[in-house]
């Protein structure tokens, strides 16, 4: 029988495996479940017209079904970590920043290479969580949705977060061998979304937010990365995240705008608040304090670092004219954002306005692959 731990918060340990745990795969007996319970006033709706009233949400359900990618057979597992000398090199300076800093100096080699190893552990952790999140919203959007359309999207995208909670969780097991536990902002989120009774806050907090943020922090990754396969894993998740934010802004547009003017600026206030969470409080300084720097130095550090820049110009470059084309960039709400120096962004391409070329690319067939 499976041991089933029901606990009042996520874990806050760093899981583990060794060469054991992956030649042995766990088996039920081995397997400690660990549920944390939430409850949420979800309101449920049938839809009896099943007729396709939305021709781009239909056309994305279909791109949906035509690519639907197997962890399996579409990523070359084989391909080895590159362990060239700029890769070494790069693991001694450490992430940007702390090399100049006097802590650093003082870490031996095996200590950068090991703080190396667990700030990208860390990073993808939070990944994984985050996809796991995003796999239960989806699935209360199949019951809460009130259109066909919308429901039928739903389904598809709750099996696209399911790949990428399997995905994301085989390459932690098989190439950083340690899952950290989850942000608390950023369970923080996920909370909020998840047990919100509105409908649609919970398609402003996962399609245009939460989505947003992951195809940011995918971006800065794939950039970075020299792992062939991280770089082949996060391709195929953002194909499939760049559909739910176009489906997330097609959406909600007309919804939104036809709500009263003090419920938008209920969702409005609510976008802001996420943004300002995703903006200042989203960055970990779990693994620095395990290696001697304070939270306040990590932190310095973080913010002055171009990775960090850019990340945050990726985020709102996306996310600022996603909420100015659903309606949420009011004008009581846009001094707040002026406050946060993003609306310089506002007039940029929005996800409204689908890449159908870049979308309907067939997938990339990778080499090495048993058929």
């Amino acid at each position: 029988m499976l041991n089933v731990h029901v606990v009042e918060g996520p874990p806050t340990e760093v899981q583990t495996f060794d060469e054991d745990d992956l030649a042995h795969r766990l088996t039920d007996h081995d397997v400690e479940v660990i549920r944390e319970i939430f409850r949420t006033p979800l309101t449920g709706s049938y839809n009896w017209d099943y007729e396709a009233a939305n021709s781009r949400i239909r056309r994305l359900y279909e791109l949906g079904k035509r690519f639907n990618w197997n962890a399996e057979l579409d990523v070359d597992w084989s391909q080895a970590i590159p362990a060239d000398a700029a890769a070494a090199a790069a693991a001694q300076e450490g992430p940007e920043g702390f090399a100049q800093h006097p802590k650093w100096q003082k870490l031996t080699p095996e200590q950068k290479r090991e703080f190396a190893a667990r700030s990208q552990a860390q990073t993808l952790s939070q990944f994984l969580h985050g996809e796991q999140g995003a796999l239960m919203v989806a699935s209360q959007l199949v019951s809460c949705a009130p259109t066909h359309d919308a429901k039928l999207y739903a389904a598809s995208q709750t099996f696209d977060e399911a790949r990428h909670v399997e995905v994301f969780h085989r390459y932690l097991m098989e190439r950083c061998r340690m899952i950290y536990p989850i942000n608390p902002n950023l369970k923080f989120l996920l909370d909020k979304v998840l047990t919100d009774e509105r409908w649609d806050l919970k398609f402003i907090g996962m399609q245009i937010l939460i989505e947003g943020l992951a195809l940011a922090a995918f971006q800065t990754i794939r950039e970075q990365t020299k792992d062939p396969v991280l770089r082949d894993v996060l391709e195929l998740v953002m194909r499939d995240e760049g559909r739910h934010v176009a489906f997330g802004v097609n959406y909600l547009e007309d919804w939104i705008r036809a709500l009263p003017e003090e419920e938008i600026e209920e969702r409005a206030q609510f976008a802001y608040e996420a943004c300002v969470v995703m903006r200042n409080r989203l960055v970990s300084t779990t693994v620095a304090e395990e290696f001697g720097f304070t939270t306040e130095e990590a932190l310095e550090i973080n913010n002055a670092s171009q990775g960090g820049a850019a990340f945050r110009k990726f985020l709102f470059e996306r996310m600022i004219p996603n909420l100015k084309r659903v309606g949420l960039l009011t004008e009581k709400i846009r001094p707040k954002f002026e406050e946060l120096g993003v609306l310089e962004f506002e007039n940029l391409q929005n996800d409204g306005m689908i890449d159908w070329a870049t979308l309907e690319a067939p997938l990339k067939k990778k080499t090495g692959i048993a058929a």
